[in-house]
């Protein structure tokens, strides 16, 4: 889980950089993009679905729009990206996965995209972040799925530590 009251210490270094949401167009990616829209750094959305690109876009996201298995391709989208929040559902929901033969290698993707973007912090929808994705990066912290995921993300992107 994420750390406690001792680091509920909100840094407006986090709240400018930009995060990006890695599976953005699954129920929970776009309440996630909907609760950091308006925040002062730019949010990111990484989607396979061109039409969810084209509503999160008219709401001022920026958005990638490919495969959620191409590691490469999310790198660059989270380039100079603060902070990265991932919904593991993206992965395992059915949607053509061609860079990647199972969840697991979709996982190991994200955090070799984490990794050589230089991402600082990742912020994992679920009960426990895989090792592979807190290796790559400084801070990580699991947001178990529930009514209020999205604003607990926006808390967690806003504190100055997890």
């Amino acid at each position: 889980m994420y750390g406690g009251a001792q680091r509920e210490r909100y840094s407006p270094y986090a709240r400018e950089m930009p995060v990006i949401v890695v599976g953005a167009d699954t129920p929970t990616g776009e309440a996630v993009v909907a609760s950091l829209t308006g925040r002062d750094g730019d949010v990111r959305a990484f989607v396979s679905s061109e039409a969810a690109g084209k509503r999160l876009k008219a709401r001022g996201v920026k958005v990638a729009v490919g495969d959620i298995s191409d590691g490469s391709h999310i790198g660059g989208a989270a380039r100079n990206c603060f902070s990265a929040v991932l919904d593991p559902a993206a992965a395992g929901d059915g949607r053509k996965l061609a860079f990647a033969g199972s969840v697991a290698e979709v996982f190991a993707a994200w955090a070799e995209a984490l990794a050589d973007a230089a991402v600082t912090r990742a912020i994992w929808v679920g009960d426990t972040v895989p090792k592979a994705i807190a290796a790559a990066v400084s801070e990580s912290a699991a947001v178990p799925p529930g009514p209020n995921v999205a604003e607990e993300i926006r808390r967690l992107d806003e504190l100055a530590h997890l």
